[in-house]
């Protein structure tokens, strides 16, 4: 078979998706032995896409309680560059380069979910001190290694003895995109304009400060209507976040902004009309309700139901699909003792695999290294017995759960990694309890524990779907395994680097405020003040309580818990700009009287290729517009550095109404530009 295997396949073969018949054998799309796969190309194309889109997604993470899925724009962008090189790419050399550029997501959506946590503890006084960078890194790198050490034994009994018997929806879209080659490839161009597009539109608003990012409608009548009953609508201005409602669809984006809507129209008011005639401060306010605005309320009081409605979905999740993992963990175990035991020599290239010896090796590595790092990284004297402790827990925990996620991702493409997080917590956090580690110690070693165990489990949901794209096209089992573990180490410096970055910002824009919310590590965050307590800061549990009661009653009707809690946690500037992306999406995907299924289908890949690129090219801007921040505070000495250059009086642009309509128009141009340029398709 030739090299250039994207220009002549067509699909996946006919047995792909369906269980064998006795005797059957899986023939994959690229069967051959010579076929380029690993190449100093391939491996630095990874590596590169891994950097930038950790970087990105950490951002938007923090941002909206979203992570990226960077395996499809990845794939897009490594068949769209081939063209540059002398030798086209081969499929397989694809398939290796978004591979490697996906430990992005997983790495990083276990850093993101829980880490920050830390960083607001610090803030508020409740811990000495936020975790370094390297803490962060070492963190990330390791749950990583573990999640991928854990589905090692596994690959055979998930790739092979389950043959047909999980849809693997992830997986499924991947391969799509890598077989369609050409006829993606042509896009490639598209997703770096919009890249483009988006980075120069969010500069404009975040460092060159031309408009207002934050309209308030104060200016256009609407406010100044709403204001006098206590309410506020709020639009973030926005490429990133909007190109996120875009890919969320219409449906998720408007369960997530009627959280919202309930949490600024309906809550903010009745607690404001009650809490008015309250003669003295109410916890957890620190001022008397009456004089509060509607984002100190929300702030107050109806944000922490949000993050108990966060809690309980997770929570719930678990309790829901308890069955289902007790079911699963038992396949697994089954599974690891039917792995392959052919001798690698004699195997073809298609089954060769890391052997379950270079899995133990590596778990004992992985807990030598975690003891070390619970004992001696985490500034604690004293501390062996935790970190024993510590690392014995993180290790079971996440050898039961690991494959949980993974075949979680086969079953339905979704990881329930922030319940099982959260009950990590709660486990490690009574344990240590138990052991006489209390306060600000018991909170650092408890999310330290829990970041470690939240990456494994993203990582082995995020690697089964890399092996089953590699296991339909052709990839190396083995190669595919080594390649992720450099993948993790790029994926969690460059995590660490983002992180860090954006914790430097302003104390009004850092983790934990309305600019970066950070709505999983709130939800970690309230968990751990409710274990070990804080006298600054106790968790006010009748809030909190009625978020898991909310959240119960939601599961009860039908409505996503999840999505409607991270609404009523998030601001609503964030919120309504994802609802507006959505919106965008059903236009660009509604069927005319004159449209066929093959132009709907059209454009709707291309309205999702643009918006991919919005959002990755405004999140790289968010963190690199945070990073010059940080270097112009360090250089100046200023606290006020709020960005690159200030064109003109702040007054007038950036909050008065002429900065508040040029916005608007801005708004509605990036609007009216998505929906056009994503209608403009040509169908054969």
């Amino acid at each position: 078979m030739s090299q250039e295997v994207s220009d002549i396949i067509e699909g996946l073969p006919g047995n792909a998706r369906r269980p064998l018949e006795a005797g059957e054998s899986y023939v994959p799309v690229v069967p051959d032995e010579s076929v380029t796969e690993v190449t100093r190309r391939s491996v630095v194309m990874g590596l590169i896409f891994c950097a930038i889109f950790s970087m990105a997604a950490a951002y938007l993470a923090l941002k909206v309680g979203q992570g990226i899925e960077a395996a499809i724009p990845i794939s897009i962008l490594a068949i769209g560059l081939s063209p540059l090189f002398a030798r086209r790419s081969s499929l397989l050399e694809n398939t290796i380069v978004q591979s490697i550029g996906a430990n992005s997501s997983h790495v990083v959506s276990g850093a993101v979910f829980t880490i920050p946590a830390l960083y607001m503890l610090a803030a508020d006084g409740a811990i000495p001190h936020a975790p370094s960078i390297w803490q962060v890194i070492i963190v990330s790198f390791l749950g990583g290694c573990l999640g991928i050490l854990f589905l090692i034994p596994l690959r055979y009994h998930f790739m092979v003895e389950m043959h047909g018997r999980l849809p693997w929806p992830e997986a499924t879209a991947t391969t799509e995109i890598l077989l369609s080659g050409q006829r993606v490839g042509g896009q490639a161009k598209i997703l770096a304009l919009a890249a483009g597009a988006g980075a120069v539109y969010d500069s404009l608003v975040t460092s060159f400060h031309v408009m207002s990012e934050k309209l308030t409608f104060a200016h256009a009548g609407l406010g100044k209507m709403l204001s006098k009953h206590f309410m506020q609508l709020h639009v973030l201005n926005n490429a990133a976040v909007v190109a996120i409602g875009y890919i969320v669809g219409l449906r998720y984006a408007a369960v997530i902004c009627a959280g919202s809507f309930l949490s600024y129209f309906v809550l903010v008011p009745i607690v404001h009309a009650i809490g008015e005639h309250a003669p003295t401060v109410l916890a957890p306010g620190m001022a008397l309700i009456v004089d509060m605005t509607p984002g100190e309320v929300f702030k107050a009081y109806v944000r922490i139901i949000g993050v108990g409605g966060i809690a309980g979905a997770g929570i719930l999740g678990i309790l829901s699909s308890l069955p289902s993992m007790i079911r699963s963990i038992g396949a697994n175990i089954v599974g690891m003792k039917s792995q392959e035991t052919r001798d690698s020599s004699q195997l073809p290239r298609i089954d060769r695999s890391l052997s379950g010896q270079v899995a133990g090796i590596g778990i004992a590595i992985f807990v030598v290294a975690a003891f070390l790092f619970f004992s001696f990284g985490l500034g604690i004297e004293g501390a062996l017995g935790y970190a024993l402790i510590s690392t014995v827990l993180v290790t079971v925990i996440a050898f039961l759960f690991a494959p949980v996620s993974a075949r979680a991702i086969a079953i339905v493409g979704t990881n329930p990694v922030s319940g099982m997080t959260m009950l990590t917590l709660i486990i490690t956090g009574v344990v240590l309890l138990k052991m006489g580690i209390s306060g600000g110690q018991g909170m650092f070693v408890t999310m330290m524990v829990g970041g470690v165990v939240c990456t494994a489990l993203a990582a082995s949901g995020a690697l089964s779907s890399d092996l089953k794209v590699g296991h339909w096209i052709g990839a190396t089992p083995a190669r595919q395994l080594a390649l992720k573990f450099v993948g993790t180490a790029v994926a969690a410096i460059f995590c660490g680097v983002a992180m860090w970055l954006l914790s430097l910002a302003d104390p009004s824009q850092s983790f934990g405020t309305a600019a970066l919310p950070a709505p999983q590590a709130s939800a970690m965050k309230e968990i751990l003040i409710g274990i070990f307590g804080t006298t600054e800061q106790p968790l006010q549990w009748y809030l909190f309580g009625i978020g898991v009661l909310l959240s119960l009653i939601l599961r009860m009707a039908g409505v996503p818990a999840l999505a409607f809690a991270l609404g009523m946690y998030l601001p609503m500037e964030l919120n309504v700009p994802v609802l507006l992306g959505g919106f965008l999406s059903y236009l660009v995907a509604h069927r005319g009287a004159a449209d066929s299924e093959d132009d709907v289908k059209a454009r709707s890949d291309k309205g999702v290729l643009i918006a991919s690129g919005l959002m990755a090219g405004g999140a790289i801007l968010g963190v690199l517009d945070a990073g010059v921040n940080a270097l112009i505070k360090g250089v100046t000495g200023s606290t006020e550095a709020k960005g690159v250059v200030q064109l003109l009086d702040p007054a007038a642009w950036e909050h008065g109404a002429f900065g508040e309509w040029v916005g608007i128009v801005a708004l509605i141009g990036l609007c009216s530009g998505i929906v056009y340029f994503s209608r403009r398709v040509k169908t054969a």
